[in-house]
């Protein structure tokens, strides 16, 4: 992996590093609040409730689903949970105690969740971008200018002349660019240069490519293969910077 990619890995990780930490922060603050909004009233059974109606002892009442919190003669807040098949409504204005009914509310986390989870799904989109333009993926949107080459090494089986059958002038002629890749500075000391290329032309199957790895095997270098149609693309600059990055 090349400098500027482990550079990018590494800005990724403490990106979603930060994100997470984010969350966390997010979720316990979260958590903290709504123990908060417990805390202020204290729990009773419904039958106190029931009792504290009757008695005149409420000021004010509200309903939150399946919760009832009411503020008592002392001036304190209570809650209590009521029976699905407690009439609490009826009861409460039966006794002109003043109500007040609210939506019910979600569970913290859900509501947590429901927040973040397009922010979530935005980040995971933004890995797997990151990802495909590190080289996960060279064949979709982000990877255009993405070189397709192969490199075959001695792992996957060394080739040399001797494994190409036939095409003797061809081999003889192809001994120099290996002699020259061998020993450049045997070359070099006297003035040449190294062969730009070769350009091998026949119809497919007669072992052009054998030949081109049978080069590599010779010299011992690494082999790249790719198809010239990989630097063909309908967007203009993409071939030429597939053929910068094969080079890089």
């Amino acid at each position: 992996m090349r400098p500027d990619k482990e550079k990018n890995v590494g800005n990724a990780r403490n990106f979603a590093f930060w994100i997470v930490l984010f969350l966390l922060i997010l979720a316990l603050f979260n958590l903290f609040s709504n123990g908060q909004s417990s805390m202020s009233s204290s729990e009773v059974a419904y039958s106190t409730f029931v009792k504290s109606v009757s008695g005149g002892d409420i000021s004010q009442a509200r309903l939150d689903g399946e919760r009832v919190t009411y503020r008592g003669a002392d001036g304190k807040e209570y809650y209590t949970i009521v029976p699905q098949d407690a009439a609490v409504t009826d009861l409460l204005i039966a006794n002109d105690v003043p109500l007040k009914a609210e939506p019910q509310e979600q569970s913290g986390f859900v509501s947590l969740l429901s927040l973040l989870l397009p922010v979530l799904i935005l980040i995971g989109f933004w890995f797997f971008m990151m990802n495909r333009m590190q080289g996960g993926g060279k064949g979709g949107a982000m990877g255009f200018g993405k070189s397709k080459a192969k490199m075959l090494t001695e792992r996957e089986g060394r080739v040399t002349f001797d494994d190409v059958a036939g095409i003797d002038e061809a081999k003889e002629e192809l001994e120099e660019i290996v002699e020259f890749l061998r020993n450049p500075q045997k070359f070099s000391r006297l003035g040449g240069t190294i062969p730009k290329g070769a350009l091998l032309e026949g119809p497919p199957g007669t072992g052009k490519t054998l030949l081109a790895r049978a080069i590599a095997g010779e010299a011992g270098v690494p082999f790249f293969t790719i198809s010239g149609s990989d630097f063909v693309e309908m967007f203009v600059g993409v071939g030429a910077s597939r053929v910068r990055d094969m080079f890089e």
